[in-house]
């Protein structure tokens, strides 16, 4: 590996979030798909807890990691 560029190491923040992103949106179509959109919307607006609000949670909740992921930090040089 160049000098040039300092090594950051392994991003496990951005790996855990795309891992939270893809398993909420595995959850959404598959409701989406069995559901149908007006049943999966119902879901979202009503007051009970539902899987699609928890799956909208977890792509929240992804993207936060995937932004703290890339933040930058002290990167020391070699």
């Amino acid at each position: 590996m160049s000098h040039e560029y300092p090594r950051r190491g392994k991003n496990w923040f951005t790996v855990m979030g795309i891992l939270f992103i893809i398993m909420a949106l595995i959850v959404i179509i598959r409701n989406l798909l069995i559901w149908g959109p007006e049943f999966v919307f119902d879901f979202f607006i009503s007051s009970d807890i539902t899987n699609e609000k928890i799956s909208a949670g977890m792509l929240v909740f992804g993207i936060l990691m995937i932004v703290l992921g890339f933040r930058k930090t002290n990167v020391k040089k070699f």
